[in-house]
């Protein structure tokens, strides 16, 4: 009986190992880390709007449609509930990343207009979080960019065969990933005019 259950064990194991079950777990593990990061960068992100909209409040006569954009966009933005399960729900996932989308196009919007304020080009404080707002950019892209390179990988594992039968006995789906459009964007970097202008 003994012996039995150790054969039972061991074959078990070996299919297992041999039809891409820890490469499932392991590809798992590694995007939920990467999405970890994208949200920690996103938080970033979030964290210095109050800052810049407090700066540019400063300026006298500046455009306040433009503000309240970026103050609505960064309000929906954080409201947005991400659990583990988000990776999963393709319209959850949509729905966080287009509230994403509309934060950068109102940070974009807020700094080329920006450049039309000459005293607010000058404010130190608003270059240093210029300067901040750019980089975090940058780490928002690259953040995306690993999420979506480890998502790829699992979701080729999970329509290839013979890997796909382990995904359909254990339940594992292909995740959500950034659409082309977002993709495309990566490769380029963000489309806002940080250059400070001579007063």
């Amino acid at each position: 009986m003994k012996r039995l259950f150790l054969f039972l064990f061991l074959a078990t194991a070996l299919l297992l190992t041999g039809c891409g079950y820890n490469d499932f777990q392991r590809l798992d593990e590694q995007s939920k880390a990467a999405w970890s990061e994208v949200l920690n960068q996103y938080q970033r992100r979030a964290d210095l709007v109050p800052n810049i909209v407090a700066t540019v409040k400063g300026e006298a006569n500046f455009e306040q449609e433009t503000l309240t954009r970026v103050i609505e966009a960064r309000a929906k933005a954080t409201s947005i509930q991400v659990t583990p399960e988000t990776l999963n729900d393709p319209e959850a996932f949509a729905k966080f990343q287009q509230a994403q989308n509309e934060l950068s196009g109102a940070l974009s919007r807020l700094m080329a207009v920006s450049e039309r304020y000459p005293t607010l080009q000058a404010n130190q404080a608003f270059r240093d979080l210029r300067v901040t707002l750019e980089g975090t950019e940058n780490r928002i892209a690259v953040a995306r960019n690993r999420y979506i390179q480890t998502v790829q990988e699992y979701n080729v594992l999970v329509r290839s065969f013979p890997t796909n039968l382990t995904a359909m006995l254990f339940g594992y789906k292909p995740k959500p990933v950034f659409s082309v459009a977002n993709e495309a964007q990566i490769a380029i970097p963000p489309k806002v005019d940080f250059s400070a202008s001579k007063p």
